[in-house]
């Protein structure tokens, strides 16, 4: 029997019944996905895709994450916890570093604060607009020299959104790392959710077809869980 600490702590429970479609399960499991927390903070995360996000950063010795869009910071901490235990393994260097960025932080800085008192030590919050290249500027000069960055867009999910994170914030990819667009999702209509216009994926095809975008590939075989959030959305720089 759950118990009220429990029902705090949990996500809200989904059945997996065998006669039923997979359409609607996957419709269940996103509207389970935007309660659930990390460390008592919120993160809107599908654990399919938080695993695969896993095994990326350890194929590309990521030492740092770049989070655009950090909502209350549970993903944030996840991000770093993932980094630490990477160096635990001596995978990448101690030094560490989750930077987040949104338009503005006051939430998240409450709730990480809540989570760890310390966070500051190796999560960095910025605020700004991802469409102003100056933010990802700033996003790059605290990235510590030489380090290895994936970098994760989970911003608005519009055409004009995805398109300038990609723009400015590839550059911080190195050969080999990971850049993920998030919720291409909104451009698939029987699982778009309300009031999102989408544009996600064909901001993804477009900037691909630029020469800027020339250094990426698109790895659909990535998706590799069944359940993802992020359809095209997984991209590899393959060269400079």
């Amino acid at each position: 029997m759950e118990d009220a600490h429990e029902s705090e702590a949990l996500p809200p429970r989904v059945a997996a019944a065998l006669d039923d479609s997979v359409g609607a399960y996957w419709r269940a499991r996103e509207r389970q996905h935007v309660r659930d927390v990390y460390a008592g903070v919120r993160i809107k995360k599908f654990p399919e895709d938080l695993r695969l996000m896993e095994h990326l950063m350890w194929l590309s010795r990521s030492q740092v994450v770049v989070e655009l869009g950090t909502h209350f910071g549970g993903s944030a901490l996840w991000f770093r916890d993932r980094l630490r235990a990477l160096a635990g393994y001596g995978r990448v260097p101690e030094d560490v570093r989750v930077v987040t960025l949104d338009l503005r932080q006051d939430k998240a800085r409450e709730a990480l604060a809540g989570a760890d008192p310390a966070y500051e030590r190796d999560i960095t919050l910025l605020e700004g607009d991802i469409t102003d290249p100056g933010t990802a500027r700033r996003a790059g000069a605290a990235v510590p020299a030489g380090a290895r960055c994936l970098v994760v867009e989970d911003t608005l999910h519009t055409y004009d959104t995805t398109t300038a994170a990609l723009r400015h914030f590839a550059p911080l990819v190195p050969v080999g790392g990971f850049f993920v667009v998030e919720d291409g999702i909104v451009d698939v209509p029987e699982l778009r959710p309300p009031d999102m216009p989408g544009g996600v994926q064909p901001a993804v095809r477009n900037w691909l077809g630029t020469p800027e975008g020339a250094g990426f590939r698109q790895r659909r075989d990535l998706e590799r869980y069944g359940l993802t959030c992020h359809p095209g959305g997984w991209l590899e720089r393959v060269r400079q």
